[in-house]
């Protein structure tokens, strides 16, 4: 620390939907910061009109397409003493969102970093979920190639803690039948949509029949929560979930000698047992092969 006075940086939650929810103190930060950066500026003047306030500091665009061009100018404004207030569209700053480049270099050069706490989509989909939430994570969007998205999701298949993600509506049936196939058609999950807003709806169900659901078409914003892997206690799992688990686990990178030790870690059996298990599939699948070609 130098001693040099030097501003704040202040990240301030914005409604999700009803712009009823924006915290009181948001109202006199826009008011009364040197500079206000948001995500879109025009969100920003139907944000600060549906407020009836008025911003007398500078406005400035920040958003994912200019973040690391403009991060060193907001800093170098810190850095003399301003007031710098950051929001997004909607929510958090960094969450899913622009911030963390700023947040980051603000720290490092030991500017002050503060919050006006408000609406998260994340914590409103987890309370309404009706699934566990005294753990959870938070995965933010999934890659949009297929094969990425796959991939993604089979890192997670044996994490125990509710998971929750953001998706875009066009994409919300492809990424329910890739988490069904990945984590099981039965696994709970809810799709909460348009949180907040006048069309608010919670579909709850299991992956499959979610995205059976989704295939008719979906619109608005998306969050989904999934239920973590369940903790299986010893013969509880059948060989048919002993053997998908090995295999979303080599398909995620792991050899099959250290996947089917974990799995049966996971499932509280010996591992011979696992082994078995996944030979035999292997040999259902092969006499299934020759015999289709024997009828052909």
């Amino acid at each position: 620390m130098t001693g040099t006075v030097t501003g704040t940086l202040v990240l301030a939650g914005t409604p999700i939907g009803d712009v009823a929810d924006a915290p009181p103190r948001l109202a006199a930060e826009l008011e009364t910061a040197d500079i206000v950066a948001a995500e879109d500026t025009r969100r920003l003047r139907r944000l600060t009109q549906a407020l009836g306030v008025h911003t007398t500091g500078r406005v400035v665009s920040y958003f994912e397409g200019n973040e690391s061009a403009r991060t060193p100018e907001l800093v170098e404004a810190l850095a003399g003493g301003a007031r710098v207030l950051l929001v997004t569209d909607a929510g958090m700053p960094s969450v899913s969102d622009p911030g963390y480049r700023l947040v980051a270099a603000a720290v490092e050069r030991d500017i002050r970093v503060t919050a006006v706490p408000g609406p998260s989509a994340v914590l409103t989909a987890l309370a309404l979920s009706g699934l566990p939430v005294d753990r959870f994570c938070f995965e933010g969007f999934l890659p949009r190639k297929a094969g990425e998205r796959l991939s993604r999701l089979r890192e997670s298949a044996g994490e125990r803690r509710t998971l929750v993600y953001f998706e875009a509506p066009h994409r919300l049936d492809d990424t329910l039948a890739a988490m069904a196939e990945v984590f099981g058609e039965e696994r709970r999950a809810a799709v909460c949509r348009e949180l907040t807003k006048t069309y608010e709806e919670v579909k709850r169900g299991g992956l499959g029949e979610l995205a059976r659901w989704a295939a008719e078409g979906v619109r608005g914003e998306i969050t989904v929560v999934v239920e973590g892997a369940p903790e299986a206690g010893p013969g509880e799992l059948d060989a048919v979930e002993l053997v998908r688990r090995v295999r979303v686990r080599e398909e995620a990178g792991e050899r099959r000698k250290e996947a089917i030790a974990a799995v049966a870690a996971e499932a509280g059996l010996p591992k011979r047992e696992v082994f078995d298990a996944v030979v035999a599939a292997k040999n259902a699948a092969a006499e299934g092969s020759a015999s289709g070609k024997g009828l052909s």
